[in-house]
């Protein structure tokens, strides 16, 4: 019985590191496309709109894209960084676009008869028009970070991870409470 409490004391602080010190992925692997998914699932069923929702879920695509770019050193193509962000966003945001599609319509009344290009209703999926908010966030924080060290002469720490949060976190109140 001593060894057994003994195995189970080993087992647990083996278990306690591995939490504690997790190993970095280095794939975009589908669990977390799923899991940002689930989360995004969940954030929408308790109330969160699905505008909000895709820009969170689009800006996590491209910045894991990005970061799995930097990850590849010898660089194939040009603008290698772009299309493995690009190729994230579309193989998070599209399968996730079933599950959390939220759309609302615009009337334009301006010329012709109905059905024409000037007189119908348009659908607007507001799920995709988030995460398209949500990718060019992401990218723009990198050239706003440069420009202010510029301006200023000086970076702060964290500054593009700040700029970074800041935008996504201002963007997703304007749109979960204004829109």
């Amino acid at each position: 019985m001593r060894k057994r409490a003994k195995l189970k004391l080993l087992f647990s602080i083996i278990s306690l590191a591995t939490l504690i010190s997790p190993a970095a992925a280095l794939a975009h692997c589908p669990l977390c496309t799923a899991g940002a998914g689930l989360a995004a699932l969940g954030a929408y069923k308790l109330g969160v709109n699905g505008l909000t929702t895709g820009l969170l879920i689009g800006a996590f695509a491209v910045a894991l894209g990005l970061w799995l770019g930097k990850m590849i050193t010898k660089k194939y193509l040009p603008g290698q960084d772009n299309v493995i962000a690009a190729f994230s966003w579309l193989t998070t945001v599209l399968p996730l676009q079933t599950l959390l599609a939220d759309y609302t319509s615009i009337y334009v009344s301006w010329s012709g008869d109905y059905s024409s290009w000037l007189n119908r209703t348009y659908l607007i999926n507001l799920f995709l028009v988030g995460a398209l908010v949500g990718a060019m966030l992401v990218y723009q924080a990198s050239p706003l970070s440069k420009f202010i060290t510029k301006r200023r002469g000086k970076t702060m720490p964290f500054q593009t991870m700040l700029i970074t949060f800041t935008l996504i976190l201002l963007a997703s109140l304007i749109t979960q409470f204004i829109f």
